[in-house]
């Protein structure tokens, strides 16, 4: 496909690296003007595909899409929305073909987690019924860490490196006055199904005492008596009890502790503060002054505190998934292969995303200890290289100084999305 357009668009919650994704993407495309004619990006993801709400990027100075690499958000804004099967909702996927013929796109790049990789699997899959030729390359993205095949998901490398740095912090913090004062901090952190954000928290103990004490996975049923000992235990040990949950925390029978019972976009369980509910189980039962704090966007957001691992493969990755589709390949994710641990060493690799749509990684039971409430030296293995190195954003007036992008809108060809699709 020569003298062909391309299209990018963000999808699902945003992290501190995902624009360095759409960096990697934009200016390798530029590099290759011989083959992309333009760059558009999708305003708020595939909602604006639908929309025809896009973004032409070559009103963008080469200084600004380089600023995008230390600029954390959604610089073309983001969404949640899950398209249905191609029966259901053929009237969609025929809508983006029309979007794509009109503006002659030949190349889609998707940035998001499962849920976006199997909606670029089925446009790929649906184009290709209709006989329109069009390259589809997901790219990978989630703090959550719960994509297969990949070593791990840009967006997690960060958000863990917060986690970990915070608890330490905070941990610092309740010793000092735990005497006379508040015994217990908790910190809640996202995870849905999978404990990967929890479980990062943990390279923060690095010696005896060291915060955190207690980790509460998804992957572990909520033990309410062995917990209620454990925190006791502590506290008269240390002197206070420093204490990670995941929000995705459940009983034994499989319920979210903080199941709200609604549901967001994607259909998923709406979940509430898990934090507050464990720390008055610990002020009920044992009595300890308490506080605790959701890391909630701030662990996703915090680009000052970025990985530089994470930072280098978020751009890889939007870097290769531009080539891969230069080099015929569609329906496929770019993802990272790791080659060693120590030193840390990787390259990127290719996935089908018929073997990555709607699938998710938990954390491995062996990557945490036997009671529960750890991380074993395996776990610490895996993740301690994701969290290396620092990438501080350049500063001005004493604040990360980020760049906003003109997102100049292209003028739309068709007729407005009819209500009856939207």
């Amino acid at each position: 496909m020569s003298h062909s357009n391309a299209l990018y668009a963000q999808s699902g919650g945003v992290t501190a690296v995902i624009n360095a994704t759409a960096c990697g993407v934009i200016q390798t495309a530029r590099a290759h003007a011989d083959r992309i004619d333009t760059l558009f990006a999708a305003r708020n993801g595939i909602i604006g595909v639908l929309n025809e709400d896009l973004i032409d990027t070559r009103h963008e100075s080469d200084a600004d899409i380089a600023a995008l690499r230390h600029t954390p958000g959604g610089a073309f804004g983001s969404c949640r929305h899950k398209l249905g099967t191609l029966e259901k909702d053929r009237a969609r996927y025929e809508r983006l073909v029309e979007v794509f013929s009109a503006h002659n796109i030949r190349y889609f790049f998707y940035n998001g987690g499962g849920d976006s990789q199997d909606t670029t699997h089925k446009i790929a899959q649906f184009s290709r019924s209709l006989g329109y030729e069009i390259t589809c390359i997901g790219i990978p993205k989630t703090i959550d860490n719960d994509l297969p095949l990949t070593d791990c998901s840009p967006g997690f490398g960060s958000a863990a490196k917060y986690v970990a740095t915070s608890i330490r912090e905070a941990g610092l913090d309740v010793a000092s006055m735990c005497r006379t004062s508040t015994k217990i901090f908790i910190l809640e952190v996202m995870g849905r199904h999978s404990g990967w954000l929890a479980a990062a928290s943990g390279l923060a103990a690095e010696h005896e005492g060291d915060a955190p004490h207690l980790i509460l996975f998804p992957e572990v049923p909520f033990d309410r008596n062995a917990f209620l000992q454990r925190v006791d235990d502590c506290v008269k040990k240390h002197g206070h009890c420093a204490i990670v949950v995941s929000e995705g925390l459940r009983n034994s029978d499989g319920q979210f502790i903080s199941e709200t019972g609604l549901l967001d976009a994607f259909g998923h369980h709406q979940l509430g503060g898990v934090a507050p509910i464990i720390a008055q189980l610990i002020k009920d039962a044992l009595g300890y002054k308490y506080h605790w704090a959701l890391s909630d966007y701030l662990q996703r957001s915090a680009r000052h505190l970025a990985s530089h691992n994470d930072v280098l493969q978020a751009y890889a990755l939007g870097e290769h998934a531009v080539k891969l589709a230069l080099a015929g390949k569609t329906a496929i994710m770019p993802i990272i292969v790791r080659d060693a641990s120590a030193p840390y060493r990787w390259h990127i690799g290719e996935a089908s995303l018929s073997d990555v749509a709607n699938v998710e990684i938990g954390l491995p039971r062996d990557f945490i200890t036997d009671d529960g409430f750890g991380i074993t030296e395996k776990c610490r293995t895996q993740i301690s290289p994701l969290i290396q190195g620092e990438d501080y954003p350049p500063y001005r007036n004493g604040l990360p100084d980020y760049v906003r992008l003109k997102n100049i809108s292209v003028v739309k060809k068709l007729t407005a999305l009819p209500e009856s699709i939207k």
